[in-house]
């Protein structure tokens, strides 16, 4: 059975602070800091608990979306508020950091993959969507689906931990890629056979990007995986590096995926109007990195201190300090700030497509090693010692937290 770092078993659930509603009022929920509650994590003033660490009986993998508990809405709680802007990060915010244009993604159809079910997916995403001013997507227009992992309408349980993923994953596709068709693939049970069962689905039904934010720690088993799930030439799929600071973990660790880092994202008074460094917490959280010990390493990888697959390939925004605004209210209460890869996987994903379809037979994973200058380079901050220490350590080109970098308009993302 595949184990999960120490740091990826904590206990967690919990809705972030919002004006007029307290923790311990969200049903389902146990108050920060409570018996048998969440873990809180803080830093600087910001804490947050991690949304999918107590797994379900049989479960091997956890979600890397952390909620932020410190912040206080200037915003109703609930539904839109067009006079006023939630806290975190919203839609105009990434595409300035990124340099993306807006309104794109017409003709694209991106998956997300994720375990169990949001009962209040669509409606959810609809109040993001209208708060910000995107175009609407619904299952009534064609524009957005939800099935199970192989396809069908018979969708599996609730669960209020990973609705939180799924509210994140949904709202960062929305934000960056708005013209997009959007399918939300759940699988039956947070297992890699039943994750990768639905990157499978979502491949057959069109989706040229496919995002996960899932991992868990490394197997000998994972090479299997490589191909059964994860070999799709001609898609893009994106893989969040994990938030247990340095180590390497798997689907992250597939040589035929785009392993996506974290950063800490920052307003600045530079020409860029942004900074950015490594995300770190304190030694078991920040963004996942490492030397796979098991995925070969991809022809387009050349860096030297590891022989075989090394993590990260991107990154993007994932510190909850400063995260972005999401809506969710099964298993929370409204608006809300994330953080976590899991919130750099779907940015990354769409923003292989605002490039474009990749060409049949490709390997998207590659785009970036092609294009570097057309990337952020992120040279500040680490996650840890090791060694080598570019493997931990952000440096000027490729490093194991942030990968190539960040986006720089979307020219690094297509062959």
């Amino acid at each position: 059975m595949r184990t999960l770092p120490a740091a990826a078993r904590r206990t967690a659930l919990a809705a972030t602070g919002i004006a007029a509603l307290t923790l311990s009022a969200l049903a389902g929920t146990a108050p920060a800091g409570a018996v048998g509650g969440p873990q809180v994590h803080s830093k600087d003033g910001t804490s947050w608990v991690r949304a999918c660490d107590t797994l379900a009986k049989g479960d091997t993998m956890a979600c890397h979306a952390l909620r932020v508990t410190s912040t206080t809405e200037a915003v109703q709680a609930l539904g839109v508020t067009p006079n006023a802007t939630p806290s975190g990060y919203g839609p105009a915010d990434l595409l300035s950091a990124y340099k993306l244009p807006a309104n794109g993604g017409a003709g694209m159809t991106i998956a997300i993959v994720d375990a169990y079910n949001d009962p209040n997916a669509e409606s959810d995403m609809a109040v993001y969507r209208a708060q910000y001013g995107l175009p609407a997507c619904t299952k009534a227009s064609g524009c957005f689906k939800q099935v199970n992992q192989t396809g069908g309408s018979s969708l599996p349980a609730n669960n209020s931990g990973w609705a939180g993923e799924i509210s994140l994953d949904l709202d960062m596709v929305s934000a960056i890629a708005p013209n997009a068709h959007i399918i939300l693939v759940e699988a039956s049970s947070a297992t890699m056979g039943n994750l990768g069962t639905s990157v499978n689905t979502a491949v057959s039904l069109g989706a040229k990007f496919v995002s996960n934010s899932y991992g868990g720690g490394e197997s000998s088993a994972d090479t299997s995986y490589d191909s059964s799930y994860f070999n799709h030439p001609g898609v893009a799929i994106t893989v969040s590096s994990g938030d247990s600071a340095y180590g390497a973990q798997y689907p992250a660790a597939s040589k035929y995926v785009t392993a996506v880092g974290g950063t800490a994202l920052k307003k600045a008074s530079n020409t860029r109007g942004w900074t950015e460094s490594v995300w770190l917490t304190n030694s078991t959280e920040g963004t996942g990195s490492g030397c796979s010990k098991y995925d070969t390493k991809p022809t387009w990888q050349k860096d030297t201190g590891c022989s075989k697959r090394t993590i990260a390939d991107v990154s993007a925004v994932a510190d909850p300090a400063t995260g972005v605004a999401v809506y969710q209210t099964y298993g929370g209460s409204g608006w809300a700030v994330y953080g976590g890869t899991s919130a750099a996987a779907p940015i990354i994903a769409g923003v292989y497509a605002l490039a474009g379809t990749p060409a049949t037979g490709t390997s998207p994973a590659s785009f970036p090693y092609a294009h570097t200058t057309s990337l952020f380079d992120v040279t500040t901050g680490n996650n840890g010692s090791c060694s080598p220490s570019y493997l931990c350590t952000a440096t000027t080109g490729y490093d194991g937290p942030t990968g190539l970098g960040t986006p720089n308009g979307t020219a690094a993302f297509h062959s």
